[in-house]
């Protein structure tokens, strides 16, 4: 019986030391090109910029480096059977992004701007690269440290609490720019709303687990359209009054959009029903133009959207119209790294409107490719969604892949003249350490669920009494 049980058991030990170690390589040779890339832009700009190699090449390139071995030592280790394409993407989108805020950085335009406003300019890349370290920590904590995606499961109803408190926070704060996104502690400032979208992702994934069927079968039809019951449909009302709340008091458009964008998608994928894209897109354009007739900072956005190149829009902000600008000069090419003007957007510029420098410098052809790695992301994540085995794990992955891909929607959108602008920045990409530590805890929390989704199930232990029956047996 030993000679039988001991080759198979060598066998799928054996297998099971190949097959995860040739994904993971796999990774470490994309992020190897996932730093290299950034490198070279980085020294691309000191030269278009002072015709010269920048001094701080070599410490960009380690720091970076550093990041990404770390992540990928983490995932080796802790998630050996996950994505291996998710960390090498959102690497090298940090590390691009990490390029164009120092870019800009060297902008003396910027630079006079912030002495004037501020008193003293400093310079933000290398605060963005903390921010990216704090991120990739915050990523290995995930990692390390949530075994099973499925605990999450537990905190259903503690998560929508957590999630409406970041939401509401804001408000007791005062406006910057006219919207109440942010909290000011100390010398720090967070934007809940980053956080908000995995919590509140968290909370959806585990309610919508268990009420998918009432949702999904008892319903009536209305032309055409299966509408629920009354008492299921309260959730929905109520995560619509919630979004429009979070729009008329911290005239926040882009974070009610992403909260009830993502709750309708979850919502499709749990019941199948596509009435509910049908509903929830009435429901959302009916409170976006409700809102819009009496809220006047929604109504501004609008205008800047509508007719970006008025005397009275510029007039208050000519922002919008130096971002398209910013696009029409990039051509289909780009002006190339460093050799754009895309500092005249002025406020913002690295942050909400970084986009703009991309399309200036890289062109269409740029912008298409930073797009493409996003698609990547977003696919990754509903392929993992496809392959795990628990509803939960199905539900939370397509609620993160879907606020991630509202999210460069609603931002690429707004810079492009698509939609009005929403206030919300470019995932990885652009600066602020909100959005950077949030987005790398997503790609954790996706990893974690892929390694699960992947990972081979078990060999079945070998029962010496059932093989001696089957011998026996005639």
């Amino acid at each position: 019986m030993s000679s039988t049980t001991n080759p198979s058991t060598h066998h799928t030990s054996t297998i099971g030391a190949i097959g995860a170690p040739s994904r993971r390589n796999t990774e470490l040779a994309l992020l190897v090109f996932a730093v290299v890339i950034p490198v070279f832009a980085y020294a691309n700009v000191g030269l278009a910029v002072n015709d010269q190699v920048p001094s701080g090449l070599l410490g960009y390139g380690l720091g970076l480096g550093l990041l990404a071995a770390v992540g990928h030592l983490v995932v080796r280790k802790f998630a050996p059977y996950a994505d291996p394409l998710m960390l090498p993407v959102a690497t090298l989108l940090n590390g691009l992004g990490l390029v164009a805020i120092w870019r800009l950085d060297q902008s003396p335009r910027l630079q006079q701007r912030a002495e004037t406003l501020f008193g003293a300019f400093s310079p933000d890349a290398p605060k963005q690269l903390l921010y990216s370290a704090l991120g990739i920590a915050l990523f290995a904590g995930i990692i390390v440290f949530l075994k099973d995606h499925r605990i999450l499961q537990r905190y259903t109803y503690i998560s929508m609490v957590v999630a409406l408190v970041l939401l509401i926070a804001p408000m007791f704060f005062p406006a910057v720019n006219g919207a109440k996104i942010w909290i000011s502690i100390g010398g720090f400032t967070i934007q809940p709303g980053e956080f908000a979208k995995i919590v509140i992702a968290v909370f959806f994934s585990g309610y919508l687990m268990v009420k998918r069927d009432a949702l999904a079968l008892a319903s009536r039809r209305f032309m055409g359209l299966y509408l629920p019951r009354g008492r299921d449909l309260g959730p929905i009302i109520t995560v619509w009054v919630m979004s429009l709340l979070i729009l008329v008091f911290e005239t926040d458009l882009g974070t009610s959009l992403l909260f009830f964008g993502m709750f309708v998608v979850v919502l499709y994928v749990a019941t199948e029903r596509t009435s509910w894209i049908v509903f929830g897109l009435l429901m959302s354009g009916a409170g976006a133009v409700g809102v819009a007739s009496f809220e006047s900072h929604v109504q501004q956005r609008v205008d800047a959207w509508l007719n970006p190149f008025s005397p009275e829009v510029m007039a208050q902000s000519d922002q919008v119209a130096q971002s398209l600008m910013s696009f029409g000069s990039g051509g289909v090419l780009g002006t190339g790294l460093g050799q754009g003007h895309s500092d005249l957007i002025g406020f913002a510029a690295n942050s909400d409107f970084i986009f703009a420098t991309f399309g200036e410098e890289l062109g269409l052809a740029g912008v298409m490719a930073i797009l493409l790695l996003y698609g990547l992301i977003v696919e990754r994540g509903v392929r993992t969604a496809l392959a795990a085995r628990d509803p939960f794990g199905k539900l939370l992955a397509v609620g993160l892949s879907s606020a991630f891909a509202i999210q460069i929607f609603v931002v690429g959108g707004g810079v492009m003249g698509l939609i009005p602008l929403s206030g919300m920045t470019m995932p990885f990409v652009a600066y602020g350490g909100s959005s950077v530590i949030a987005n790398w805890a997503l790609i954790g929390i996706l990893l974690r669920i892929s390694d699960t989704a992947r990972r081979p199930a078990p060999a079945p232990a070998s029962n010496p009494d059932a093989e001696m029956t089957q011998v026996v047996r005639p």
